[in-house]
């Protein structure tokens, strides 16, 4: 069974999604933030047979809507992001899984993507059992990465030597891995969400999730209205 990883940060206002402001105030992207985790973590608990487990920075106890989202995690396994850096705090979320379920292939995403569904995860996990694939990796328009895909987890301590949330992180990932001898397969681009038009696009693209509701609730406020 393949672990669907994601690596989230407690949406605490003035520790998440800061490039939202302005327009959004730095609770209400704090709340955006809990709205495009939510709706990820209800499209992996409804993906089929993959094992969810969450990597967490801070505590769901000092974010907006806290208690919802740690209901939505009950029974997952969730351990605690640790080392310097996003890059360190992702190869040590690998090994801590490989540790926890070892043998077990990972998929691992971020909050960024809320847009994402059962299918496209499930794509992803069947792309990465397929034939003549290591690695599975999901470019984003902004020159990053959304997923990544192992089938050995371990391999993702080739992540440390790699910048991150630069234009040329998507490049230098897949080259940091096709260098350690990986056979990387491709997964569709997705807009991830950094800054306000990101995120009108993806509420664009998922206008039915609760990530699109958050952000509508504020756009009457940018225009005047009630």
């Amino acid at each position: 069974m393949t672990v669907l990883l994601v690596v989230a940060k407690a949406p605490v206002p003035g520790a998440v999604k800061t490039r939202l402001c302005p327009p959004a105030t730095p609770a209400q992207a704090a709340r955006i933030a809990a709205a495009a985790l939510r709706d990820t973590l209800d499209a992996v608990a409804a993906t089929r047979g993959v094992l969810p487990v969450l990597a967490l920075a801070g505590r769901f106890a000092d974010a907006e809507h806290g208690a919802e989202l740690a209901a939505a995690v009950a029974g997952w396994p969730v351990l605690p992001q640790r080392g310097d850096g996003l890059a360190a705090r992702l190869a040590h979320a690998h090994a801590d899984v490989a540790e926890a379920y070892p043998g077990r292939p990972l998929v691992q995403i971020g909050m960024d993507t809320p847009q994402l569904t059962p299918a496209r995860l499930a794509d992803a996990v069947r792309r990465l059992s397929a034939p003549g694939a290591d690695a599975v990796l999901g470019p984003a328009t902004d020159g990053g990465w959304w997923g990544l895909g192992l089938r050995d987890p371990r391999w993702a301590a080739a992540l440390r030597g790699v910048p991150m949330s630069t234009a040329d992180t998507g490049r230098l990932t897949y080259a940091a891995l096709v260098g350690s001898a990986l056979r990387v397969a491709a997964l569709p681009t997705l807009r991830d969400v950094d800054d306000w038009a990101d995120a009108l696009a993806v509420a664009r693209a998922a206008p039915a999730g609760r990530f699109a509701r958050e952000v509508a609730a504020l756009r009457p406020t940018l225009v005047g209205g009630p």
